[in-house]
Parts: structure tokens; C-alpha cells; sequence
């Protein structure tokens, strides 16, 4: 009886978290609900928005463009053969064409318009579509700003040219801000979604940062790294990029920015006093998170965190705020990022500010909002030049340098939380880091 006890207790955690997580048929019907709504009321909007009246996506199997990936139904991993997708918006009308140049319909919304036993040339076929449709301007997806919106390969771009007539040739153009922004934009259902994938990444985190899987003394970073992968696998779910674990701590110097990302000593022991740092997303029904938190191992004589690293991390929670409090609406990132660098400074603070878009992709496409390596701007190619839009979401990353006397050196509070800049302004997804997790948790009733 006390083994079974044990057993369901153990398994309780999983069972937690798990009965909010859809069988893969349910996400499938999540996943091809969201489509219909983005492709029927989103797509128009964004087209008028931005000028671009037919939009045409081409990619052949598993060498798919970032944008057409994110237009499969669900049952499609990937497009078949070549695959063409063809918009087009007639304002007028208020209508929309989703058609594919292709031998199947493409999910419910993109209805096949290719019928190879009529015209077996595909491309004479998306050139019969165009012409029907006469087009004011005809967007393709290449772009030297935007890595996700550069996605139409040279071969394809070049048959397209070869096979186009003439008089369209000028009407070209690149499709770069439609693509962004279909990247970027997100419904009201994704956010509702968005809201539960964030709280499935934070209740992760705080088992992980626990006596559940962590042993001072005994456990090392990396074993705590494979446990979160371990248990992403076991809920069903995926990670869009291998977890790091990392120790602050009062023997050592303050390490470059590159230590959370390479040059960490494998298997480092943890013990009883460290700062521990974790980076850690998930990927759920084409959404991704990325969070940064933080937590302390107390010593045998503390039922709590030292007053130094609690002001430290309050001192991170300001530099968040002065980045988030500059997010306004047509504000590009050098600016967002300059003046929030500027307001944190004149506090006292010691900033850097490398916020990046987030949503179907871990690292997005939208506004950029610094890099850990380039605190003066981002050059034009990393999105320099592009507005912050409503209904994008952000992995709002960052870090406070803090003197710790006690411990006679800086540390750096890195934190990474995700957030929505809506219509209303800014909003964490689902919370923000406040204050450190306690490994163990303290039992009160223990005295401890």
C-alpha cells in the first residue's frame, strides 16, 4: 500500500500539469480552427494593411519557406512536392482567395485550383490565376531585413520570373511586411492559448528549481538541463531548444554574456548558498515560450533568501519595467531599447536589454529590441527600422549587473519572461518573476 501511495505521488506532478495539455487530435482541431480564423479575418486585414493585394507563397518539400510552415493544416509536417499558395484581396469586394497551385486542397481554407490533367505545367497554371486576377501588386516572400520573410528559394524565384509576363514583372514586390507581420500577429484564441503555455513553462521551471529534482551537493546543472527536457518529452510536448541550468555563486567572477550559452562546465554540483539561473521554452499548438528565472539553495540555517540577492532581483524587476514602460505603439526597437537603457542608467541600474519577438517562432519575427552584443542598436538587418505593432507578443530578456559586497563581486540577474503589447499597452502573458524560488521549499510547520 505505501509503495503505491508513493507511486501516485510521484506521478501526481505530471498528472498536474498534463490535464491541461490536448491529445494530439484535439490540437490538431485547435491548430486547424486557428488557421481558418487567421486566413478568413486576420489575412484580409493585413493584406489591405499593407498594400499587397495578391501574395504568393512557393516552397517545395522539406525545404519549406518559415511562412508557409506556419499555413499547414495540421495533418501536413510538410508541403508536398512544390506547393504554391495564392492570396488574393479584393477590397472592393471584400473578398479573399486562398487557392493552392497544387494537386490537393491545402487544409480547408486553401482550395486546390490546379488540375494536372488539364494543364500539366504548374507554373503555366499560377500564371493562368495571376492573369485572371490582375493583380496591382504581386508579393513574394524575399527580404534582406527579415530572416523569416526571406523564404522563396533562388530556383523558385527564378522559374516565377521566367514564367511571368511581362507587363507583371514590375508589379513585384517584396512581401517582407505582410509576412512579418502574419508572423507576428497574434488572435484573442492564441493568447488564450498562449496564456496556459506559459503557465505549463513556469510550473516546469518551479518543479525543476525544487527538492523534487534538486539535491544539494549531489545533483549537477546538467542533470536538472535533461530532467526538463526529460520532462517535456513525457507530457507530449517539444522544446524548440536544449534548456541551460547555471550557478552564481560567492568563490567566482562574473562571467560574459556567452556563459549561458556556451563554455558552461558540464555537471557542475550544486550546493547550498548558489544562484541558480535557468533558460528554458517549450513549443505547444505552433506557439513558443522562453523564459528566464532564477531561484536560491538555502543554507541549513536560512528560510529564506538573503536580503542582497532580493533587492538584486527587485533591481532586475526595474530594469523590466523601464523596457516595458517604453513599448508604445509605432515606437521602433533602437528607440524603445535606447530610451529604456537611458531611464534604467539615470536610476542607478546597470541594464542590458536583448528582448526579442515570440510567438509561432522561439526567436520571431517583429520589432527587436536590443542584442546582448550590440546595447547601441541593431543594424538594419536585425529589424532596426520596424515599429512595434499591437497584438505581438515578446520574450521580454534582460539582465541587471549588481555589486553583492557579501559576496565581493557583481552578479547578473538575467530574467525572461514573455509578454503581450496590446491595443491597451503592455502585459505579462502570465506573470513575471518577483521573487526567487526556494530550494527546498520551507515547511513552516517544521520551524524550517
Amino acid at each position: 500500500m505505501r509503495k503505491t501511495i508513493y507511486f501516485l505521488l510521484l506521478l501526481f506532478p505530471i498528472c498536474a500539469i498534463s490535464q491541461q495539455i490536448l491529445p494530439e487530435a484535439e490540437r490538431a482541431r485547435v491548430v486547424d480552427e486557428i488557421l481558418e480564423e487567421r486566413f478568413n479575418t486576420l489575412l484580409p486585414k493585413l493584406m489591405d494593411d499593407t498594400g499587397i493585394d495578391m501574395w504568393i507563397v512557393i516552397s517545395r518539400e522539406y525545404n519549406e519557406d518559415p511562412v508557409i510552415k506556419t499555413m499547414l493544416p495540421a495533418t501536413w509536417l510538410n508541403a508536398r512536392r512544390r506547393t504554391i499558395l495564392l492570396f488574393y484581396r479584393d477590397k472592393a469586394k471584400n473578398t479573399i482567395d486562398k487557392l493552392a497551385v497544387a494537386r490537393y486542397n491545402v487544409g480547408k481554407s486553401i482550395i486546390s485550383a490546379w488540375d494536372k490533367e488539364k494543364e500539366p505545367d504548374q507554373w503555366k497554371r499560377l500564371m493562368q490565376l495571376i492573369e485572371e486576377r490582375d493583380p496591382k501588386t504581386i508579393g513574394l516572400n524575399f527580404s534582406k531585413d527579415h530572416n523569416i520573410a526571406d523564404g522563396l528559394d533562388k530556383t523558385d524565384y527564378d522559374e516565377f520570373m521566367v514564367h511571368l509576363p511581362k507587363k507583371y514583372h514590375a508589379k513585384v514586390a517584396s512581401a517582407e511586411q505582410l509576412a512579418v507581420r502574419w508572423i507576428e500577429t497574434r488572435t484573442p484564441r492564441e493568447m488564450t492559448i498562449f496564456n496556459q503555455l506559459v503557465d505549463i513553462t513556469h510550473d516546469i521551471i518551479a518543479e525543476a528549481f525544487s527538492e523534487k529534482v534538486i539535491t544539494p551537493g549531489i545533483t549537477t546543472t546538467t542533470e536538472v538541463e535533461w530532467w526538463m527536457r526529460q520532462k517535456v518529452t513525457d507530457l507530449g510536448l517539444e522544446t524548440w531548444f536544449h534548456p541551460t541550468v547555471d550557478i552564481q555563486r560567492t568563490s567566482e567572477e562574473l562571467v560574459s554574456h556567452l556563459y549561458s550559452f556556451s563554455g558552461r562546465p558540464d555537471n557542475a554540483v550544486i550546493q547550498r548558498g548558489d544562484l541558480l539561473h535557468c533558460d528554458f521554452g517549450i513549443t505547444y499548438l505552433r506557439l513558443n515560450t522562453d523564459c528566464q528565472e532564477l531561484a536560491y539553495v538555502l543554507l541549513p540555517e536560512e528560510t529564506e533568501a538573503p536580503t542582497f540577492l532580493v533587492n538584486a532581483l527587485k533591481d532586475g524587476n526595474r530594469v523590466q519595467d523601464f523596457l516595458t514602460q517604453n513599448m508604445v505603439k509605432g515606437r521602433v526597437g533602437n528607440d524603445i531599447l535606447a530610451k529604456a537603457l537611458q531611464a534604467a542608467k539615470e536610476a542607478g541600474l546597470k541594464p542590458a536589454i536583448y528582448t526579442h519577438p515570440l510567438g509561432t517562432y522561439g526567436h520571431s519575427a517583429g520589432t527587436t529590441i536590443g542584442m546582448w552584443d550590440a546595447q547601441g542598436g541593431v543594424m538594419k538587418d536585425d529589424g532596426e527600422n520596424y515599429p512595434l505593432n499591437p497584438n505581438t507578443a515578446y520574450a521580454i530578456e534582460l539582465n541587471a549587473t549588481v555589486h553583492i559586497p557579501e559576496w565581493k563581486r557583481d552578479i547578473r540577474i538575467m530574467l525572461e519572461e514573455p509578454g503581450f503589447f496590446g491595443e491597451d499597452g503592455f502585459r505579462y502573458i502570465n506573470g513575471r518573476q518577483t521573487k526567487l524560488m526556494l530550494i527546498p521549499r520551507p515547511k513552516p510547520q517544521l520551524g524550517n
